[in-house]
């Protein structure tokens, strides 16, 4: 693939191919580019690094992603690098603790949160997607700690599968003071392996309301949901 410099970038490894999350979330950050120019931005669970380089070429400021896994922290740099941005920082390790005391203007995440347990599923690794038997796993100890890395006015998008409970999600906003809404709502196909993995009772009580089953095809609503700091 050339970027148009003459530069070939290296597509990667199918572990770390943006999803239909990560479409519908950088949908999101590219109506919105006049609010993110000039502002340090941090994204949790950065995977390929393709929503940070959206986000530099939007104008951000200054881009800092944080990735458990090495191969993806690998990737965000090099894919950065090579398109020129040299604003950005890359951090290893979990949610929240590589920026402790650290705050950012707008904070992106794209976590792992559908209710399955930690299974390797067509090549991607064991920890994707799975966010534990209710999906919550990760979306909690994400909202728990926004409010402590946002600065004053900030936001924060998130992807939100709707299965897991909008009204849970914004309940647990409103603990930490945060307003929460849902942005965007779109369809995406859920796999046979991880359905076949997702709590039972979970896809029982769903299905007709945010799981659409047709014939052996499965769709799910995901929402990106936006939270939202109080100016001080």
């Amino acid at each position: 693939m050339n970027d148009g410099s003459g530069m070939v970038l290296r597509v990667p490894v199918k572990a770390l191919r943006p999803s239909e999350y990560t479409s519908a979330l950088i949908q999101v950050l590219r109506s919105e580019s006049e609010t993110v120019r000039g502002k340090q931005v941090l994204e949790i669970g950065s995977g390929s690094g393709v929503v940070l380089a959206v986000l530099g070429t939007l104008g951000a400021g200054s881009v800092c992603g944080i990735d458990i896994e090495e191969d993806a922290i690998e990737a965000s740099s090099r894919l950065l690098a090579r398109l020129g941005h040299d604003n950005a920082e890359f951090l290893h390790g979990d949610m929240w603790r590589p920026v402790a005391g650290r705050r950012f203007d707008l904070i992106v995440a794209n976590l792992p949160n559908s209710p399955h347990p930690q299974v390797s599923i067509s090549g991607r690794p064991p920890n994707w997607s799975a966010g534990g038997p209710d999906g919550r796993l990760l979306v909690d100890a994400f909202i728990d700690g926004l409010a402590a890395h946002l600065v004053s006015g900030g936001r924060a998008l998130m992807t939100h599968n709707s299965y897991i409970g909008f009204d849970r999600t914004r309940e647990a906003a409103a603990r930490h003071g945060l307003s929460c809404e849902v942005r965007l709502s779109v369809l995406v196909y859920v796999p046979e392996e991880k359905l076949a993995l997702m709590t039972p009772s979970i896809v029982q009580a769903e299905e007709g309301r945010s799981l659409h089953s047709f014939g052996p095809y499965t769709f799910a609503e995901i929402h990106i949901v936006e939270f939202g700091a109080p100016i001080a």
